[in-house]
């Protein structure tokens, strides 16, 4: 019996088979175990991976991980300086440095000034600080050349020369030439130059003109009514001149034979109600009066035809009467009425 027994537990050598024994986890060998331990410890002394985190501007699209997104993108951001604002264009230099060279003048300049040449020192366009030549030299602004170097001035050169002739030695210009070199002076700002001409014929006679002129009333508004009128007329008639009825009067009148006594100076007043009894407008085109001055109707008259002349419009007057309107009892108008004769060619 011991002997079956015995035979049964070592039956796994016989040819009945094997007996199935749960599976079970064996230990590692020695040389197995080292191995695990050497790689655990020499991980950890690797170096951890390096991480690189872009900071940009925030805006709407940006999102955490598209720094990290891929390693070649990293890779080119750590090759680029750093900026404190890389989404910003670079800044221009000022504009003082852009210009450094256009600040600088020779002594000696060369002006084009209309497709005339004139050359001059740099001192003499200076000479006065508050013109636009001073301002224009003073390398505070940019100032065009043409094709040879030379300064470029968009204005009519004829004039120009009477410019620089008073700059130079405080010339003045000829007298059929003031009114010109005065428009200059008003567009280069040269102060001196313009008092100087203003106390010159003819523009000393021009400001005592105007002082008179403006003791009238609707002066340049009666001007502009005789120019319109008078080309109306010559469309409608196809013809080369027009003819208009021009009144010019100097003190109120009428002036009764009995007034005519108490009249000692250049206006005559009335009382309101007497004044209504001779309101009276003559029955002409335009009317010019009454003023208060020494100047009388024939200086108007010259002013009138002067300034239409002026315009490039031809004109000639003549008195054909007086106004013979019936006023009150036996008293009448009596302004003196002028035929203009306006020839447009």
């Amino acid at each position: 019996m011991q002997q079956n027994g015995s035979s049964a537990s070592n039956g796994s050598g016989g040819c009945g088979g094997r007996e199935r024994q749960s599976p079970s986890f064996s230990p590692l060998p020695a040389a197995a175990t080292t191995r695990v331990r050497r790689f655990i410890q020499e991980r950890r002394t690797l170096p951890l991976p390096r991480v690189m985190v872009v900071f940009s501007g925030a805006g709407d699209g940006d999102k955490p991980g598209d720094a990290m997104s891929g390693s070649e993108p990293a890779e080119d951001d750590a090759r680029q300086p750093a900026s404190h604002s890389p989404n910003r264009a670079p800044s221009k230099p000022p504009r003082s440095s852009l210009n450094s060279q256009e600040q600088e003048f020779p002594e000696v300049i060369s002006l084009n000034v209309g497709g005339m040449y004139f050359t001059t020192r740099l001192s003499t366009l200076r000479r006065y600080e508050d013109t636009m030549l001073a301002a224009m030299f003073s390398g505070r602004h940019y100032i065009p050349r043409d094709a040879e170097g030379r300064f470029f001035i968009d204005r009519d050169g004829v004039y120009f020369g009477d410019i620089l002739n008073f700059l130079r030695e405080g010339e003045l210009p000829l007298r059929d030439r003031v009114r010109a070199v005065y428009r200059e002076a008003q567009y280069y700002s040269i102060g001196p130059l313009l008092d100087q001409l203003e106390d010159t014929q003819p523009l000393t006679g021009e400001k005592v003109r105007q002082a008179f002129l403006d003791l009238l009333p609707y002066y340049k508004d009666n001007l502009e009514r005789i120019v319109e009128i008078a080309k109306l007329r010559a469309m409608q008639k196809k013809a080369r001149f027009a003819k208009l009825k021009i009144c010019v009067y100097k003190e109120e009148m009428p002036i009764t034979p009995y007034e005519r006594p108490l009249f000692n100076s250049l206006r005559f007043e009335r009382s309101e109600s007497e004044a209504k009894l001779f309101e009276h407008h003559c029955e002409v085109d335009v009317s010019f009066g009454p003023w208060e001055a020494v100047a009388d109707v024939y200086d108007l008259l010259h002013c009138i035809v002067g300034d239409l002349a002026e315009r490039g419009i031809a004109a000639e007057q003549q008195c054909i009467g007086v106004c013979d309107k019936h006023l009150i009892s036996h008293y009448y108008c009596k302004r003196p009425i002028y035929e203009f004769k306006i020839t447009w060619w």
